[in-house]
């Protein structure tokens, strides 16, 4: 590989060798419309139990495996990004494939946007929904700059101190990435023909639906403003919004597959509902404290 690619992809991985082995595959120079010479992939791999170092070693070894620092998704993703020698550093998931064009299409698109320093890829699902419990983050159209697909300047990242490692789950470190760039006065321009397929994956019951919230009400208390937006009333319309179009349509659509999973998700969010009642009752008075003060 050549020691100054124009991309670093940087990998993040946790115990699931068998997908990051079908991501990687999508990677491979040949594969990839870019020029190999113009890319470098970067494993970083937070895994105790196993490790990704023996295949990637035996089978990739065009990509660069390196341990994490095993303290979450955010820190393991800043760790990878340490190690990139691109200009550009390219973010995808384990469970994700990346289209052959996805890297040529964030090539081309840094080309007739040269003032734009951030790009977001499109992201869309393998198969139609076949039940309640499966989840994707489809992205059709823009606008949410999730972690599985993007790309950014290495000196922007690096100015923003990368991922917020307060973040310990695989939530909401994206969307407080995507607040700090745009307070920062950078634009992201979405490019659809830099897409990768992130397939159903079935939720993943409470703990993850747990973790999900501690995630929300850890972004909050950094972004106390954010309130306004995410609080009981938006988890209300949350509820409301998923029976009306989402569970009593997929009840008969998909035949009551799914629906444990889709239950055990409501009681998390009315859950929410009033943590957030009372977290915002709380923000309320310590604002009206201050601005007396």
């Amino acid at each position: 590989m050549n020691s100054t690619p124009v991309f670093s992809v940087i990998i993040p991985t946790y115990h699931r060798n068998d997908l990051l082995a079908k991501c990687l595959d999508c990677l491979a120079p040949g594969v990839q419309t870019l020029p190999a010479e113009q890319y470098e992939v970067i494993v970083t791999d937070d895994g105790s139990q196993t490790t990704a170092e023996e295949i990637i070693r035996e089978n990739y070894p065009w990509a660069q495996w390196v341990a994490g620092p095993r303290k979450g998704p955010a820190a393991n993703r800043n760790n990878g990004a340490k190690y990139a020698q691109g200009e550009w550093l390219a973010f995808t998931d384990d469970d994700c494939l990346p289209d052959r064009k996805w890297l040529k299409a964030y090539a081309e698109a840094m080309v007739t946007n040269p003032s734009c320093l951030v790009l977001e890829g499109r992201t869309y699902v393998d198969r139609p929904k076949q039940s309640l419990a499966e989840e994707s983050p489809i992205n059709e159209t823009g606008g949410y700059l999730w972690s599985c697909n993007f790309a950014i300047q290495k000196r922007v990242f690096k100015s923003l101190s990368g991922f917020d490692e307060r973040f310990p789950y695989a939530a909401m470190e994206d969307v407080d990435l995507r607040l700090r760039i745009t307070k920062f006065g950078h634009q992201f321009y979405f490019i659809k023909e830099a897409s990768v397929c992130h397939p159903w994956r079935v939720k993943g019951g409470y703990k993850k639906i747990t973790q999900n919230h501690k995630s929300t009400l850890i972004y909050l208390s950094i972004h106390p403003k954010e309130f306004e937006k995410i609080n009981y009333k938006y988890y209300s319309l949350v509820i409301i919004k998923g029976l009306i179009k989402e569970t009593i349509p997929g009840l008969f659509k998909y035949k009551l597959l799914g629906l444990q999973q889709v239950i055990i998700e409501y009681i998390g969010f009315l859950i929410m509902v009033f943590i957030m009642y009372f977290q915002e009752i709380h923000y309320k008075n310590q604002f009206k404290f201050f601005k007396r003060s």
